[in-house]
């Protein structure tokens, strides 16, 4: 909105306003806006939810050490989304559609989590929308995004050849392309980035899911993630860095910059308030906006199988939780104290704050092998 009207309307009239024309400036202005939004907007949100009784439930299974949070304020998450939309809408060119399917797969996977953490507390119990319910929504949600990447690689907008990691020379797709012009076989030429769409999505939106347990623990893997990918964002779209670097090239996708920044700044100011002891917690609707968001930035920029690295952390807490189930359910048997793996180390008898601050370590420096792979090829 304001790139239109300083950059595109009133540049002839004030030389100055073509600063909004680099996408590094619109960056920092961006993830400052959003930082500064959700610090000052923070106290009364927070007022809100303690007068409307929107407090945390927390489950009998859990440690004991949990039911001091007991009532804490929750749906923060509504927080970080408006922190993340708003300088977005504010300094992104919004004529660009790529920024558009980063907003949808974000405030979908935001109103899913929404509808959970209402029922939960409708129900004033941890037990929100059943599972099968979570997962069609979130199927149903993939399949939109989907017609709409579909619809932009036949555009010419958008590509589903991958980049892949230390294999700079192996651009895998994911069309079946004898298939791709003909009407009836469309449909199982496309299936196969359809099936990939949903393992990205889902599984990233769930993993940070799984991961918020701790006070602060996705809040700041989150900022760790979300900058590594407002790099790639940046490179993505810069001809000469993607040249140099030897990815795939997607004109437009430095505006996801825009969107990434913002995600970041929204974070880190949201820590703010969620560092240990939390005065509020994210809830569904924000770690599943973040981890939709953060999947369908992934597929824009063709990074889907870097995804893992830069959120390892977030890979280790849901293949924990697949092991414990599988391990359950087919020898009766847990291979771990308690799921997810973050309160394994809890009834080890670590301090909460020792395992965030590790954990928070170990995804920085997985984010920053990340990045080193753009190189490593």
């Amino acid at each position: 909105m304001l790139y239109w009207l300083f950059f595109e309307k009133l540049l002839p009239l004030f030389p100055p306003f073509r600063l909004f024309g680099y996408v590094t400036f619109r960056t920092l202005v961006a993830s400052l806006s959003a930082l500064l939004v959700t610090i000052l907007v923070g106290p009364w949100m927070i007022r809100r939810l303690h007068a409307m009784q929107i407090g945390q439930h927390i489950r009998e299974e859990g440690p004991q050490s949990h039911m001091k949070k007991e009532g804490t304020p929750t749906m923060g998450g509504l927080l970080i989304i408006t922190a993340s939309v708003v300088p977005t809408l504010l300094f992104a060119n919004l004529s660009n559609l790529y920024v558009w399917v980063a907003l949808l797969g974000m405030l979908g996977y935001g109103a899913i989590g929404f509808l959970d953490d209402f029922a939960k507390v409708k129900k004033q119990q941890n037990l929100g929308l059943t599972g099968k319910q979570k997962m069609a929504l979130q199927c149903v949600l993939v399949f939109i995004l989907g017609s709409f990447l579909m619809a932009m690689e036949r555009a010419h907008m958008y590509t589903t050849i991958m980049n892949v990691p230390f294999l700079k020379n192996i651009h895998p797709g994911l069309l079946i392309q004898p298939l791709i012009h003909n009407p009836w076989t469309y449909p199982l030429a496309v299936l196969p980035f359809f099936i990939f769409l949903w393992l990205v999505v889902v599984g990233s939106s769930n993993a940070v899911n799984l991961t918020d347990g701790l006070d602060g623990l996705a809040s700041g893997l989150m900022i760790i993630a979300s900058g590594a990918m407002t790099v790639l964002s940046y490179v993505s779209g810069h001809a000469q860095f993607a040249r140099y670097l030897e990815i795939t090239r997607l004109p437009g996708s430095g505006e996801l910059t825009i969107f990434c920044a913002s995600l970041t700044g929204a974070c880190l100011g949201f820590l703010w308030y969620n560092c240990h002891p939390a005065e509020v917690f994210m809830g569904d609707v924000g770690s599943l906006a973040l981890g939709g968001g953060l999947g369908v930035v992934a597929v824009l920029l063709k990074q889907e199988l870097l995804l893992p690295f830069i959120g390892g952390v977030f890979v280790l807490e849901a293949i924990s939780v697949i092991i414990q189930v599988a391990s359950f359910q087919s020898t009766g048997k847990r291979v771990f104290l308690m799921t997810p793996i973050h309160h394994h180390f809890e009834k080890l008898g670590w301090p909460e704050e020792k395992i965030i601050i590790r954990f928070w370590i170990s995804g920085f420096v997985l984010a920053l092998f990340a990045l080193t792979t753009l190189k490593l090829r």
